[in-house]
């Protein structure tokens, strides 16, 4: 008897621990399903996630691994039988039963650009219960780009009806959308690139005379002065016109203006003066490539240049957090306040390209608020100042060659 309630006593304590657990575990899965949301939370994710791999796909443009993604992406996203993106003479289909290889993917293919001629030629949805596929419909709907014909998008389903009719019809009015910023990129991307040529090209002969003139001067008085410019020039004309990257550090930047400044102080010699207060937490900040040193060309060319007792240049960068603040300020002969606007805007002269180049890119990358400020007046010199955001996760920096970098690679034989 006592056995026999000691297992009675076992058997309830075990029921216990499971009826517990059952509640801990139900507990759980209420409170997991709660925190994934209600049904139609999942599905707007689900939606949303499937949307935005159809967009990353759609950005490779024409390309055909591009369009077959999205297609398939966006099959799942109409719960169509079967989506093709037709571009030119080519069908990029995905269908839920047949690959491209089989006789009936080579009939979506066929189908799908005899079907897509049609919507060309009206320029407007088109809708047909009867293809050229045995028990499929379709309905396709062109693809524009600010009015331009891009292509045409065709959703084929067993039955064709007006649900699926006005969500091809919005896919395809997307796809153009994400195709427009995807040609937006290009443009700036493109954009970019003119401007760095642009700059590159402010590298002028002038310059280079005189910089070439400064180093013969040293030819037979001093040869190894002579020798050390011409490495400063070498140095300087590498990074001006390297190919690789939009972006840079600060560190890069001023190895460039370093040698910059040393031939231009082989010119003026103690007319020519130099200032830096550089905050060492600075160097690795990342800022557009040629973004500093056509500030401190500025400052020689058009602050000093012209005055007969010449003047000093003072380059400073501050860490406040957030931003690193640069600022290139001379002492120089400085500008009418009232022209300053001229000066960055569309009627600038042709000689203060680098400025207005450098506060369009500004503006681009960080924001209409993040241009050059710059403050001048007649007789004063000029202050300019820029403020970089210090995080730039998207932004990638490649390294550049330096001096010390090519000695190695040539067995450590460079001149210095």
């Amino acid at each position: 008897m006592p056995d026999t309630a000691l297992i009675s006593a076992g058997a309830g304590f075990a029921a216990g621990v499971a009826i517990t657990l059952a509640l801990v575990i139900a507990r759980r899965i209420a409170r997991a399903s709660r925190e994934l949301g209600s049904d139609a939370d999942r599905a707007a994710y689900t939606t949303l996630h499937i949307a935005g791999l159809a967009a990353q796909a759609l950005r490779g443009g024409r390309r055909s691994t591009g369009s077959v993604r999205a297609a398939r992406h966006l099959r799942t996203l109409l719960g169509a039988e079967a989506v093709a993106i037709v571009v030119g003479e080519e069908a990029h289909v995905s269908s839920a039963s047949a690959e491209r290889e089989t006789e009936a993917g080579a009939a979506l293919e066929a189908e799908a650009l005899r079907f897509a001629r049609r919507v060309e030629q009206s320029g407007r949805r088109q809708v047909s219960a009867r293809t050229g596929v045995e028990g499929l419909e379709a309905v396709g709907a062109p693809i524009a780009i600010e009015g331009e014909p891009w292509g045409t998008l065709i959703a084929f389903d067993r039955s064709v009806r007006a649900p699926l009719v006005r969500a091809a019809t919005e896919a395809a009015e997307w796809c153009a959308g994400q195709l427009a910023i995807s040609a937006l990129e290009a443009s700036r991307s493109a954009l970019a690139e003119a401007e760095l040529r642009a700059l590159r090209a402010q590298i002028s002969p002038h310059f280079i005379y005189n910089a070439l003139t400064a180093i013969a001067s040293f030819i037979s008085t001093d040869p190894p002065r002579a020798r050390e410019l011409v490495l400063e020039f070498a140095d300087f004309t590498r990074y001006s016109f390297r190919r690789q990257g939009e972006f840079t550090t600060l560190a890069d930047e001023l190895g460039s203006i370093r040698s910059y400044l040393e031939l231009e102080q082989a010119r003026f010699g103690d007319r020519l003066r130099v200032r830096l207060q550089i905050a060492p937490e600075t160097l690795t900040a990342v800022i557009p490539f040629l973004s500093v040193q056509p500030l401190v060309e500025n400052a020689v060319r058009h602050g000093l240049e012209k005055g007969e007792r010449g003047g000093t240049v003072r380059i400073s960068s501050a860490d406040d957090g957030t931003h690193t603040e640069i600022t290139v300020e001379d002492d120089g002969a400085g500008a009418d306040p009232e022209s300053l606007a001229r000066l960055l805007g569309d009627t600038a002269p042709m000689q203060h390209v680098g400025l207005r180049n450098v506060d369009t890119r500004l503006r681009q990358l960080y924001g209409d608020g993040s241009g050059l400020v710059v403050e001048t007046n007649v007789g004063a010199g000029t202050l300019v100042r820029m403020r970089i955001p210090r995080s730039q996760p998207l932004h990638e920096v490649e390294r550049v060659e330096t001096r010390e970098d090519a000695d190695r690679t040539n067995g450590g034989g460079g001149a210095r």
